[in-house]
């Protein structure tokens, strides 16, 4: 058996001679990306973590239809989406400052009904409108802007010097689709 699949790996070399490059460059990009990032190594892998405990923890005790995203930059957390009522707002709260290395939480839902996932969808293409509008305007590095969007409102984390927040959020104001701008920077000046 061993030897078909052996077979097999050396047959299919010709068809993936491109793959190579792809993924040692996609390894490239990420190592870029990681060294440019002014959170350390351990804080990006805190942060991973505290999105996956706080969304499982939330998910599994609040009762009722919701929409919840998660989002953790330098371990403050931001809760965007929509819950049913003002108590499972306060409740999920509750249930992401109890996550460990959590250091704050901006509570941004919203109490209504769930939004449609058309809504969700323009958030997406506002999201990246945005990212491709910090790309273009060349005023700071846009890996160091986390964008969210949630129905309309964009939420702009990161640890930043003053201008990079007012280019940011000029630059978002900016950008259509967007109703609201809420900074939740980190400043480092």
């Amino acid at each position: 058996m061993m030897r078909y699949v052996f077979f097999f790996v050396i047959a299919a070399l010709p068809f993936v001679k491109g793959c190579a490059p792809l993924i040692v460059g996609g390894a490239a990009a990420t190592g870029v990306m990681v060294a440019e990032d002014r959170r350390t190594v351990g804080t990006m892998t805190e942060d991973q973590g505290i999105e996956t405990k706080a969304a499982s923890r939330i998910t599994d005790s609040v009762k009722g239809d919701i929409h919840l995203n998660v989002t953790s930059y330098n371990r403050a957390v931001l809760l965007s989406g929509e819950v049913p009522s003002a108590a499972v707002k306060e409740q999920a709260g509750r249930i992401a400052r109890a996550v460990e290395n959590v250091r704050a939480v901006y509570n941004e839902l919203a109490v209504g009904p769930v939004t449609p996932l058309s809504s969700r969808a323009n958030d997406s293409v506002t999201t990246s409108k945005v990212k491709g509008r910090f790309v273009d305007a060349q005023k700071f590095n846009p890996i160091h802007v986390k964008v969210v969007t949630e129905n309309g409102v964009v939420y702009l984390l990161g640890m930043v010097k003053r201008q990079e927040a007012a280019d940011a959020t000029e630059i978002t104001r900016t950008t259509s689709g967007v109703t609201r701008v809420v900074r939740l920077f980190e400043y480092l000046d």
